[in-house]
């Protein structure tokens, strides 16, 4: 059934080291960080529990890197965790993990980033409402609650950065790598910037007092019963450094793949923690526990905002809103380009519609396998808020890095000759340690009461994925 990918792609391999990495940490940096951070110290009620979830969330990602090095060096193939699955698991789980990813993962991503877009460049525009003026409102049982499903102004915006780099990704992998690496350190740069300044002339005496004083660890300290709502808290955070495996998506473009996917993969995170981490402490150095926690609510800016309104007042606000919209265009670029990979793998696997197995005669891209992901995205972006689609995605995806992390202790003993250009540091005591991590917190995220009924319906999608796949195996194939 599977078809050897290298022979059927003819791919431009236009991607260097460099644009994987700036595909890393583009597609990593969005709009989470800016927001997220307001509503994991609702739950977790302490600063360093704040900062203890960020540095968790990024100690779990920087494993799943370095163990997705080896798989991604033996695999360097347009598909990325679609391959991995296929040839460690079984064809099945290879489908479900991209039925998952066409259903809700990364277009729901993409509309959530989408609809972030929106939402900040509404404060330039205040014509961008989110009012649903086409539409209906789902009154749904807590916690999902009622959905506004329509169009608004803001979400038709959303749609249309959308289709524009959809458009763009048709056009040639080496524009979009271009774009990607520019807009990539624009926004490196003015994180940076954020960081740098909430440390220095952003410091407040009374935020200091209150962050960083009796109060940082909650009575008690770190003990057992804190653990479940940390677990459920780093919904935020790892949404916030998820897609941190996309590049293997598009490795098929890369130049040099064995050697650059392991490289940009372990790079790109570690940049993107180390500048997640910070940020939260310069939020903490410029913000009071209580403003902070009440940011990114109903009528107030998100924290990022909230925290240069501080500095510099209403320009504040401003100079938030561009470096948001600056970050969340470029994530959407990278997730754009590298999601419909894994659509095109499947469709060479007879597992999708065969013209997604089609490149675009003259620009070489998987123009209808990006096509289909649009459509797909824009239907999502008329369903939720940005905080609903979060939930969506993160239970199947953090499922699905426990399994492919799985996959590369059964190709150790199943293929054991296999060429390994890389191999997991640290094995198998790291990546042992990455799928106990990820599988706590898939496990935390499925009984807890704040995530449990987003979760269910992740993991309903996922097992919904098993009838399409033998029934779409029945209907495509051969007569």
């Amino acid at each position: 059934m599977t078809t050897p990918l290298a022979s059927r792609t003819e791919f431009v391999r236009a991607i260097s080291r460099l644009d994987a990495t700036a595909l890393v940490v583009g597609s990593m940096i969005g709009s989470g960080i800016f927001i997220v951070s307001a509503e994991i110290l609702r739950q977790v009620q302490a600063p360093g529990l704040l900062l203890f979830v960020w540095a968790l969330s990024g100690v779990v990602t920087l494993l799943g890197a370095l163990t997705y090095g080896e798989l991604a060096a033996m695999f360097p193939k347009a598909g990325g965790n679609y391959v991995y699955l296929r040839e460690a698991v079984s064809p099945l789980f290879g489908y479900l993990y991209g039925w998952t990813l066409f259903v809700v993962i990364q277009t729901g991503t993409i509309a959530a980033v989408a609809v972030a877009f929106a939402r900040f460049t509404s404060v330039l525009f205040p014509s961008l409402s989110p009012d649903v003026f086409l539409g209906t409102t789902l009154h749904l049982p807590q916690p999902i609650g009622d959905i506004a499903v329509g169009l608004s102004p803001q979400r038709i915006f959303a749609i249309l950065s959308i289709a524009l780099l959809t458009w763009i990704n048709v056009r040639g992998v080496r524009t979009a790598a271009f774009i990607q690496t520019s807009l990539t350190a624009i926004k490196t740069v003015a994180l940076a910037a954020l960081i740098l300044l909430g440390i220095t002339i952003g410091r407040n005496a009374v935020a200091l007092a209150s962050n960083f004083g009796p109060t940082f660890w909650p009575v008690g300290g770190l003990t057992l019963s804190v653990l479940p709502v940390i677990g459920a808290a780093m919904v935020g955070s790892l949404f916030s450094m998820d897609a941190w495996n996309n590049v293997g998506f598009a490795s098929g473009e890369m130049k040099n793949p064995e050697k650059d996917l392991p490289f940009a993969m372990a790079t790109g995170v570690l940049v993107v923690v180390a500048l997640y981490v910070l940020a939260n402490v310069a939020y903490l150095n410029v913000l009071p526990t209580d403003v902070i926690a009440a940011a990114s609510t109903e009528g107030r800016p998100p924290v990022g905002t909230t925290a240069l309104q501080a500095m510099f007042g209403t320009p504040g606000l401003v100079i938030m809103a561009i470096a948001v919209m600056i970050s969340t265009f470029g994530c959407n670029n990278g997730l754009i380009l590298s999601g419909a990979r894994v659509y095109y793998a499947m469709a060479v696997d007879n597992l999708f519609f065969k013209s997604a197995a089609v490149l675009h005669p003259q620009y070489k891209t998987p123009a209808v396998a990006l096509i289909a992901q649009a459509v797909w995205t824009c239907v999502l972006c008329l369903s939720g808020t940005y905080g609903q689609l979060l939930n969506f995605v993160i239970f199947a995806a953090v499922a699905f890095y426990m399994v492919t992390a799985i996959g590369l202790f059964a190709l150790r003993r199943k293929r054991p000759d296999l060429p390994r250009p890389v191999r997991a540091p640290g094995y198998p005591w790291l990546p042992g340690l990455y799928v106990v991590l990820t599988g706590l917190i898939a496990i935390d995220l499925l009984v807890q009461p704040a995530t449990r009924t987003y979760s269910f319906l992740g993991l309903a999608l996922v097992v919904l994925g098993v009838p399409v796949y033998y029934g779409w195996r029945k209907w495509a194939a051969p007569a």
